[in-house]
């Protein structure tokens, strides 16, 4: 139905909290590189009008560490729209410390405790090829 694929993938060994607040983190990243993936805004019944949402799936998967840096690795080479979030940026509070933090990663061992992939569905469904839809 779709051209292109939304997956997300949570590291499997963090807190409940932290996997919500990763997940729409990364959620935001691909909804904000994919304008034209955006649906159409909601109105009610009433006339009340609403927000827009992305208009296909997002698939979220669990994955440990080097699954995560094997989908990042693929992802890599596919030339997937990718979105990190890597665990250092947990202790900053802004944006501008969250880039610091992914900057100063070494970029071949990303600590990574997320990654939102999007692009072509072959090439996403190769990057998170063997890893478990999140429970």
């Amino acid at each position: 139905m779709f051209d292109t694929k939304v997956a997300i993938i949570v590291r499997n060994d963090l807190a409940a909290w932290q996997r919500l607040n990763v997940v729409a983190f990364l959620a935001t990243g691909v909804a904000s590189a994919a304008p034209d993936a955006m649906g159409q805004p909601y109105v009610d019944a009433a006339g009340n009008r609403y927000g827009t949402l992305l208009g296909q799936p997002m698939m979220v998967f669990e994955a440990d560490l080097a699954g995560l840096q094997k989908a990042h690795s693929i992802g890599l080479t596919r030339e997937l729209a990718l979105h990190p979030y890597v665990e250092a940026m947990f202790s900053t509070g802004n944006d501008h410390d969250n880039r610091q933090a992914f900057l100063a990663e070494d970029p071949a061992h990303l600590n990574l405790v997320g990654l939102a992939l999007h692009g072509p569905k072959k090439a996403v469904d190769k990057a998170v090829k063997g890893l478990s839809l999140h429970p």
